[in-house]
């Protein structure tokens, strides 16, 4: 099936990770340009060292999810002129929640929730300009079956669903639509070293008996970002297998 978009210009958050990459080399085969986000020198590289062919064809922006000052440039850069959001974006915490530091948990709900409905805020005002837009919140199959130690992330990725979820009830009717994947134990990233050791045990409790790949992941991505997935709004998306189907 050949995919028609309405739109090429796409912001990808957490513009560095794995599955960003990938996505972003899939949006220029199909003449999408990605703007994806860095937050420090060395992801810079990373994003330059990946994408180094295709020059030209993407852009970089400078983004960090405790710098407000951050989030108002990268908008002053891209303007009004922003057809797709796809959010990778999620800190770090593992923990037990009983031994937790306050502070780390202030912190990360701040970072996690608070600024990106601060990003949401200005991303659906910018599309409202263009009365068309369409974002993609990667979740992760946490928000419905999490780990021991995944409390807080599970919290915030739970909290973020909310607010794509609503966004799209709000928008809906003037062209912007949201879509949460919430993909399963994957190939590559956080995934991968999870599994790192332990893959049949971990894969035993998934139906199919094998990880999500990495294409697999972009492939559904670019589907719910084209013409025609234009039904699919305010929605969550389970893509783990069937891990989350059953006890």
């Amino acid at each position: 099936m050949k995919l028609e978009f309405s739109g090429s210009r796409a912001l990808i958050l957490g513009g560095s990770c794995d599955l960003a990459l990938y996505l972003a080399e899939s949006m220029i085969k199909v003449n999408l340009l990605p703007i994806l986000t860095y937050r420090d020198e060395n992801d810079h590289k990373k994003i330059s060292n990946i994408l180094s062919s295709f020059a030209g064809k993407y852009e970089t922006v400078y983004l960090d999810f405790a710098d407000i000052a951050s989030l108002d440039a990268l908008f002053c850069k891209i303007k009004d002129d922003l057809d797709f959001m796809v959010d990778f974006a999620q800190g770090d915490i593992e923990g037990l929640i009983a031994s937790a530091n306050p502070d780390d948990i202030s912190r990360y709900f701040e970072q996690n929730i608070s600024f990106r409905a601060k990003i949401l805020k200005k991303a659906g005002r910018a599309m409202l300009k263009k009365k068309k837009g369409r974002l993609v919140f990667i979740s992760s199959s946490a928000a419905a079956k999490p780990n021991p130690g995944q409390g807080f992330y599970a919290a915030a990725k739970l909290a973020s669903e909310a607010l794509y979820k609503n966004l799209g009830l709000e928008l809906g009717s003037r062209g912007i639509t949201t879509v949460t994947l919430r993909p399963g134990y994957i190939d590559t990233g956080r995934g991968k070293a999870y599994m790192q050791g332990r893959e049949k045990e971990v894969l035993r409790r998934v139906p199919t008996r094998k990880a999500i790949t990495a294409q697999e992941v972009t492939d559904t991505v670019l589907f719910f970002l084209s013409k025609s997935a234009a039904g699919f709004n305010a929605v969550e998306i389970a893509m783990d297998g069937g891990l989350t189907a059953g006890k």
